[in-house]
């Protein structure tokens, strides 16, 4: 059962997800989460360095959606001025939203990636859906009050894997 919560892969920052190897795999979507995953959890825009990682993929034709459990305003407001289309309130790790975002871009789960920075939501909604996951290192620190919750419970869930060897990274 606690498989669930195992990610198919594990990086520091979305910028070590190349758009070249993406495409080598045959993806061509990501379904990504947005706080403390592309910027911290209180930061309201894109970074340039964030900006730049969307156009590249853009430019290799990859397609992506962002999918949050926050409210539309946040999530709009941060999705708009990059032309990327959002969920918003999508209730994860209920598989729905993640379903939603990968048929509006017309793939198939096969040909998408989920990222995000949490396995009791971007992780555990994303296999569970029969996407491939992928972890980041959470930006900052801190979080609001809910997601700390969720992050005392994901560290037993973590020492609980890595103590039966199932965990392939170092923190």
């Amino acid at each position: 059962m606690l498989k669930r919560f195992l990610p198919n892969e594990h990086v520091k920052t979305v910028f070590h997800i190349e758009p070249e190897e993406l495409k080598q795999r045959g993806i061509k979507g990501i379904i990504t989460d947005l706080d403390n995953t592309l910027v911290a959890w209180d930061v309201k825009d894109a970074t340039p360095d964030i900006i730049k990682w969307f156009k590249q993929m853009e430019d290799h034709n990859i397609k992506v959606t962002i999918i949050s459990n926050n409210k539309e305003e946040r999530v709009r407001i941060f999705s708009e001025p990059l032309a990327t289309p959002f969920v918003f309130s999508a209730r994860k790790p209920l598989t729905k939203s993640f379903k939603k975002a990968a048929r509006e871009m017309n793939l198939k789960k096969e040909e998408v990636v989920v990222i995000g920075d949490q396995i009791l939501t971007d992780v555990l909604g994303g296999n569970r859906a029969g996407f491939h996951t992928i972890l980041v290192v959470p930006i900052v620190q801190t979080d609001g009050a809910l997601t700390r919750i969720n992050r005392r419970i994901e560290r037993r869930i973590l020492s609980w894997m890595r103590k039966r060897g199932m965990l392939t990274w170092e923190e």
